[in-house]
């Protein structure tokens, strides 16, 4: 029997990697950052919800910048309008800690650097949490009938994604740091038409 399967309306999840490896003045900041830290429900944030407009931070954002630009012009395809960084902050996550599910609300599209992560034992979930009517058994896992996804994530993975998608981080087994720095973007510009009846300037 011939048949396809189309895909609809997926969510588009942006993976890069940092083509260097952190550099002293950068590591140290971090170390320095973890010791000012704010509980999370189940890790730790650094106080500062800003790190990336630090100066000793100054190369990472433009690294991140140029992924940040690249996905909202050749994966979301919009024009007149210019994403820019809101907050940002450094997580992290010891033996028996984990990062609870969540989104990101006030904002567009999220992103994540690993400064600290390995492959082998750390990844990121992302949730569908769209209600399910019935949930028969499953043979065999696909990006139609799962509900969760996970990936593998290493130092130096940028990850972008859709801010409303919901993510966590299972619980941590190992005696090392997991150490990462997230961000969120928002837009400047002109959104929607004048035409259109529904134009909305972003300043």
């Amino acid at each position: 029997m011939k048949s396809s399967v189309q895909s609809l309306f997926p969510t588009p999840i942006y993976f890069s990697k940092l083509q260097r490896k952190f550099n002293a003045e950068e590591e140290k900041l971090i170390n320095q950052l973890s010791k000012k830290v704010s509980k999370n429900r189940s890790n730790f944030s650094s106080t500062n919800t800003y790190v990336l407009e630090m100066k000793k931070l100054k190369k990472i954002k433009k690294e991140l910048i140029l992924r940040i630009q690249d996905y909202f012009e050749n994966v979301l395809c919009y024009i007149n309008v210019k994403p820019f960084i809101t907050q940002s902050w450094l997580n992290y996550t010891k033996k028996n800690e984990y990062h609870h599910s969540h989104n990101h609300p006030n904002s567009i599209v999220s992103g994540i650097i690993y400064i600290n992560a390995n492959k082998k034992k750390d990844s990121i979930t992302f949730l569908n949490e769209k209600f399910k009517q019935i949930s028969p058994q499953i043979k065999k896992f696909n990006v139609w009938n799962s509900s969760t996804w996970t990936f593998p994530i290493e130092t130096g993975d940028i990850i972008l994604f859709p801010s409303d998608l919901v993510h966590m981080v299972k619980t941590k087994k190992e005696n090392d740091v997991r150490t990462s720095l997230s961000f969120n973007i928002f837009i400047k510009g002109v959104v929607g038409t004048e035409k259109q009846l529904m134009e909305l300037e972003l300043k």
